[in-house]
């Protein structure tokens, strides 16, 4: 039996870190809700394979391959796609736009002051009147911009202009359109464009390479 149990543990450890490495996951604070539900099921179906010496190991080898297949399709075309990226992860949501709170985005994430207030001390910050912007990310972290401090704006990801960006800029998509125009560029020939102490940055996708 223990023999059993020796034997599981070794080989599932192996392939577990096989697995891990296969869906490419960092830090478990970066994990979506998603790849956090897949980590707990090959948790459960690990040990229920080491605490039962009667059946075979590959009850939950099987699955757990099932599970990191459907996950890597998942995130494949969640990269294709925004709306199924958004379907599966969510949104950001802006929790304090301009130094002032939106209850009503809290209200709706059931976020409630006490959480707010707890993770803003966590960062150091003391006052919520210190804080210009912070945004309540889809794994939970809560990113927070000072109001001294001059952070740059994502108005293109990968090919995509973030329209609520451009809202907070007060610009249109024809401002876009116009600084990619002057530098004789495309959409889809950028890979990341922020605003930052009004100018705005380009990386290209061919400096990527």
């Amino acid at each position: 039996m223990y023999i059993s149990i020796i034997f599981k543990t070794f080989v599932l450890y192996f392939y577990i870190v096989l697995v891990y490495r296969l869906m490419g996951k960092k830090e478990v604070g970066k994990l979506s809700i998603i790849d956090l539900i897949v980590s707990i099921l090959i948790a459960e179906l690990a040990a229920m394979s080491i605490e039962s010496t009667e059946r075979s190991i590959f009850v939950s080898i099987i699955p757990i391959l099932v599970l990191v297949i459907i996950q890597i399709v998942l995130s494949y075309v969640s990269l294709k796609s925004d709306k199924i990226r958004k379907l599966i992860d969510g949104n950001p949501t802006t929790i304090i736009k301009a130094g002032k709170i939106k209850f009503n985005e809290m209200a709706k994430l059931r976020y409630g002051l006490d959480d707010l207030i707890t993770q803003l001390r966590e960062q150091g910050i003391k006052s919520i009147e210190e804080v210009d912007y912070a945004i309540l990310e889809n794994n939970g972290k809560l990113s927070v911009f000072r109001k001294t401090s001059d952070y740059p704006m994502p108005i293109i990801v990968d090919g995509k202009i973030d329209f609520e960006v451009l809202k907070e800029l007060g610009k249109d998509i024809k401002w876009v359109l116009n600084i990619l125009e002057n530098k004789k560029l495309t959409l889809n020939e950028v890979y990341y464009a922020f605003h930052s102490k009004n100018k705005t940055y380009i990386i290209k996708r061919d400096e990527l390479i």
